[in-house]
C-alpha cells in the first residue's frame, strides 16, 4: 500500500438499509486498506447509519444529497422501511431525481472509482463522459444474479423466455449444471413484480441490466467457498470480470448497542436463566410486516413446541396483534421483545440454539457466524432462494408451506422447531453448521477478498487528467 496511490472511491447505495448496511460494511474494510471513500446518501439515512470507527474517521467521509420531493412520498420517508411496500416505486423516482446533484458530485470530486447499487441505472453515462471507473456491488448472491436473467441485453430488452410465475420455479434453463435453486410458486408471483413495469417508469430488470452493461466489474458479496459455479456463471452470463468480497462478517456490535445498554441487561439476563443451546431467536429484519395469519400461527406455533424462545418482533402495522393471551401463556418461557433489539450480542448468546429467519443475507451470515443451525421463513425478493442454497448445504430446514399461496400452520412451525434444536433426527443441521461456521467466521479468508478486490481497484482505475 506505501507505494499505491490513495484511491478516492464514492458508493451509492439503494436507500434501503439491507443495502446501506452492506455498503456501509464494504467502505470500511476499503477504507481500513488507506483509501478514502465518499459514502452519498440522504440526510435521515446517513443518521441512522452506525457510526464510523473513530481509526477511520479521517478515511471515510458521509455526502449528503436531499432526496426530491414526491407527492406520494411521506414528509421524512428516505429508505424503504419508512414505506408500505406500494409506495417504495415513488423512492425510486425520487432516488432517480438525485442524478444531478450526484453528477455535480462527481464532477466536483472526480473519484477514482464509484461503487454503486442497481438503482443507478442513468449513472454508467455520467461515469463515461467523467472519466470514473464503476463498479457494480451487488448485494445479491451469485445464485441471484444469474436468477435474473440469460445476459444484460436481454434484461434490458424484456428478452426473458420467462413468461409466467411458473417458469420461475426451476432453475432457468441458462443454468449448465445441476441446481435445486428455484423460486415457490408463492414466492414467484412476487418476483414477477420486479419484471413488471412499477410508478418508477422502468422495471428492475432494467435496472439492473443497465448497471451491469455499464460497469466495469461486478462485486458480489460472497465467496467462491459457498456458490464458485454461480460466480463463474455470472462472469459467462454478462462478460465482465466479477470480484467476491466474501461475507462480509460481523466486525463489532453496532455502535447503538452502547445506547441500549439498559436494554441489553434485561435481555442478557433473561436468558442467562436458560440452558446453552436452548433458546431459539426469532427474527425477521426491519421491513417485514406480518400478515394477522402470519403472524397469529407463527406465534401459536412458537407457544405448540414448548421450546424457550426470544422473538425480536419489529411489525409496523399496529392492526396486527398477537393472539389473545398469548404472551401471558409464554411467560417465562417466551419474550416478545418491540423494541430495538441487539442481534449479534443474542446471537452470540450461548443459550442460543437456532435462528427462525426470514433468510436475508446478513442475517443467515451472523446466524452462521455464531454456528445457529437455521430454521427458515423466507417472505420476499431473494430470500426464498437464499433458503435453498442454505437447506441444500444442511445448515437448517424451511418450515413447510402450500405452494400456491405460502400459508404455514402452527404445527409446521413447532414441528420444524422442535426438529432443528432438539430432535436426534436433526442432529444433522447441527453437525453441518458447525462445518460451515468454519467458513463464515474465517475473518482471514474474507479478509483476502477485500484486498484482492481493493488491489483490482487499484490497478484497473481509469486514468485520466485528474
Amino acid at each position: 500500500m506505501a507505494d499505491a496511490k490513495q484511491l478516492h472511491i464514492a458508493m451509492f447505495p439503494w436507500l434501503a438499509f439491507g443495502h446501506m448496511i452492506p455498503y456501509f460494511e464494504l467502505a470500511k474494510r476499503i477504507a481500513q486498506r488507506g483509501h478514502k471513500i465518499s459514502f452519498i446518501s440522504t440526510p435521515r439515512n446517513i443518521q441512522r447509519l452506525p457510526k464510523v470507527p473513530p481509526n477511520l474517521s479521517s478515511q471515510m467521509n458521509f455526502v449528503s444529497l436531499t432526496l426530491p420531493h414526491h407527492d406520494n412520498l411521506p414528509q421524512h420517508a428516505e429508505a424503504t422501511n419508512d414505506l408500505p411496500f406500494h409506495k417504495i416505486p415513488y423512492l425510486k423516482i425520487a432516488c432517480d431525481k438525485l442524478q444531478d446533484s450526484l453528477a455535480e458530485f462527481l464532477q466536483k470530486s472526480k473519484p477514482d472509482w464509484i461503487i454503486y447499487d442497481f438503482i443507478a441505472f442513468w449513472l454508467p453515462p455520467i461515469t463515461a463522459k467523467l472519466g470514473i471507473s464503476s463498479a457494480f456491488f451487488s448485494i445479491f448472491q451469485g445464485w441471484s444474479i444469474c436468477f435474473g436473467g440469460s445476459s444484460s441485453s436481454a434484461m434490458i430488452n424484456g428478452k426473458d423466455p420467462r413468461t409466467k410465475p411458473e417458469d420461475f420455479t426451476v432453475p432457468p434453463p441458462w443454468v449448465p449444471f445441476k441446481a435445486t435453486v428455484a423460486f415457490r410458486l408463492h414466492e414467484a408471483k412476487k418476483i414477477f413484480d420486479h419484471y413488471e413495469m412499477n410508478d418508477s417508469g422502468v422495471t428492475d430488470m432494467v435496472r439492473v441490466g443497465l448497471v451491469i452493461d455499464g460497469c466495469d466489474v461486478i462485486a458480489v458479496r460472497s465467496c467462491m467457498e459457498i456458490e464458485s459455479q454461480w460466480i463463474n456463471l455470472v462472469r459467462e452470463l454478462h462478460g465482465k470480470p466479477i470480484l467476491p468480497v466474501g461475507v462480509l462478517p460481523p466486525t463489532t456490535c453496532d455502535s447503538r448497542d452502547t445506547l441500549e445498554d439498559n436494554n441489553w441487561h434485561t435481555i442478557n439476563d433473561w436468558l442467562r436463566k436458560h440452558e446453552p443451546k436452548t433458546v431459539i431467536y426469532v427474527a425477521f429484519g426491519s421491513e417485514l410486516n406480518l400478515s394477522q395469519i402470519e403472524l397469529t400461527e407463527l406465534a401459536l406455533g412458537l407457544e405448540l413446541s414448548g421450546l424457550p424462545f426470544f422473538w425480536a418482533l419489529r411489525n409496523r402495522d399496529d392492526t396486527v396483534v398477537l393472539p389473545d393471551g398469548f404472551e401471558e401463556r409464554v411467560k417465562g418461557r417466551g419474550v416478545v421483545w418491540t423494541s430495538w433489539a441487539p442481534q449479534l450480542k443474542i446471537l452470540a448468546h450461548e443459550s442460543v440454539g437456532a435462528f427462525l429467519t426470514h433468510c436475508g443475507f446478513s442475517s443467515i451470515t451472523e446466524s452462521l457466524y455464531y454456528g445457529h443451525p437455521l430454521v427458515m421463513l423466507p417472505f420476499s425478493i431473494d430470500q426464498g432462494l437464499i433458503a435453498r442454497v442454505f437447506t441444500e448445504k444442511k445448515v437448517g430446514i424451511e418450515i413447510p408451506r402450500n405452494e400456491e399461496d405460502g400459508v404455514y400452520t402452527r404445527k409446521s412451525v413447532a414441528k420444524t422447531l422442535k426438529l432443528v434444536i432438539v430432535e436426534e433426527e436433526g442432529k444433522i443441521y447441527r453437525e453441518k453448521t458447525n462445518e460451515l461456521r468454519v467458513l463464515f467466521a474465517d475473518e482471514q479468508l474474507h479478509d483476502q477478498y477485500i484486498h484482492k478486490f481493493v488491489e483490482f481497484l487499484e490497478n484497473h482505475r481509469q486514468v485520466s487528467d485528474h
